[in-house]
């Protein structure tokens, strides 16, 4: 082969290794991008799944809370149940203070007058109370346990450890409330007066042993309707027996409000 074929064919050779270089070079350089973007996409799905992992443990996290808050508080309310009962009739007894203070406030210009009159009223119902209390203890006397030796029970608020003693005075307090005697207390209660409280002794037999106010409404109208309402209810259910082999008699402590209704709290 004559020298300018030669030559020419090296230019050839050359020119095919430089383009064989070159093809090898982009490959390479095409495989490392690609390697590049699959561990971007793999870096991206790992943080994807942690993020997701994280999202998912906060979430636990926060359920795990609101479980527990939802947990402490039926544990504090059930707590506060029998404090909520016992406030719920303080807060209607204030309110009911108020309202006859006002009243009071806005008969000012009777407001001496009134209280002489109370006063009157309340040495009264006093003696009237130990005349009841005498009568109540020579009925004890002759028909059952005497005052001194009957086992009693007492239930001066709307909760007791006895469920059966507690169950025993709300049926008492529903037949006081169903009674229709507030239409012979219409007039009286347009009186300024106090919701009296009064503690009402029942026997094992039902029957009333003694009607005592711890507190008088200082209108004698209200005081005897409320006495004669008590009797007039008797004989009330008798003592399940359970109850009856624990007390004689049970003494149940109400204040006694009036507007459309009784209502004992």
């Amino acid at each position: 082969m004559d020298p300018e074929r030669q030559d020419a064919a090296r230019q050839a050779a050359a020119r095919l290794e430089v383009a064989r270089q070159e093809a090898a070079r982009q490959e390479a350089a095409r495989l490392e991008a690609a390697r590049q973007e699959a561990a971007r996409l793999e870096a991206e799905r790992q943080e994807a799944a942690r993020q997701a992992a994280a999202k998912l443990e906060a979430a636990r996290q926060q359920a795990a809370r609101v479980e527990a808050a939802r947990v402490e508080a039926e544990r504090q309310e059930a707590g506060r149940q029998a404090a909520a009962q016992q406030a719920a009739a303080r807060q209607a007894a204030a309110q009911q203070e108020a309202a006859r203070l006002q009243a009071i406030k806005d008969a000012a210009d009777r407001r001496e007058a009134l209280l002489k009159a109370i006063g009157k009223q309340l040495d009264e119902e006093a003696a009237r109370r130990e005349a009841a209390a005498t009568l109540a203890r020579q009925q004890a006397a002759t028909s059952g346990p005497s005052a001194s030796t009957a086992r009693r029970g007492r239930l001066f608020g709307r909760s007791d450890s006895n469920t059966e003693l507690v169950l025993y005075a709300e049926a008492w307090s529903r037949k006081i409330q169903l009674n229709l005697g507030i239409e012979q207390l219409r007039e009286a209660t347009r009186q300024p007066h106090t919701a009296p409280v009064v503690t009402v002794a029942i026997r094992s037999d039902g029957s009333v042993e003694s009607v005592i106010f711890v507190r008088t409404s200082g209108v004698p109208a209200i005081d005897d309707a409320v006495r004669t309402i008590v009797q007039g209810q008797a004989p009330y259910q008798r003592f399940a027996p359970n109850l009856a082999r624990e007390f004689d008699v049970i003494e149940i402590r109400r204040t006694w409000y009036f507007d459309t209704a009784i209502r004992l709290y």
